[in-house]
């Protein structure tokens, strides 16, 4: 589950190129299936969205929430490839872009009327 946060005017007219990329940084880095896409997407008036000095209006900040078990290299891969291909593709810089990961044990998932932990998945979490 992925979580986007931005200023409405600057988020908006990004959304579909930005949940390709990030897509495309998951499929990359986490090795998901390209169809597993859980994107929201949070634009919010500028009144509502505070963000550091040094920052610009096209400041993001990315939430990751994910299964427990991926391995540092995997998450970092992550990182790196969200803040390259967002700068490539929307030429927005890493100085504008915040990333969080964070994890929970399968237990603490619930989808498609069952618990994380008794899923059959057709990935892998152990990357």
């Amino acid at each position: 589950m992925i979580r986007i946060y931005g200023i409405r005017d600057k988020l908006d007219p990004l959304k579909a190129q930005l949940s390709d990329i990030i897509n495309s940084c998951m499929v990359d880095a986490l090795a998901f299936p390209e169809d597993k896409r859980a994107h929201r997407f949070f634009p919010m008036d500028a009144e509502d969205f505070y963000f550091p000095v040094g920052r610009t209006e096209a400041y993001l900040v990315i939430e990751v929430n994910m299964i427990v078990g991926r391995s540092e290299e995997a998450r970092k891969k992550l990182i790196h490839l969200l803040y390259e291909r967002i700068e490539q593709g929307v030429g927005i810089g890493p100085v504008d872009v915040e990333i969080m990961i964070s994890e929970s044990p399968a237990c603490n998932f619930g989808f498609r009327g069952m618990t994380g932990d008794e899923a059959v998945l057709n990935y892998k979490i152990d990357v």
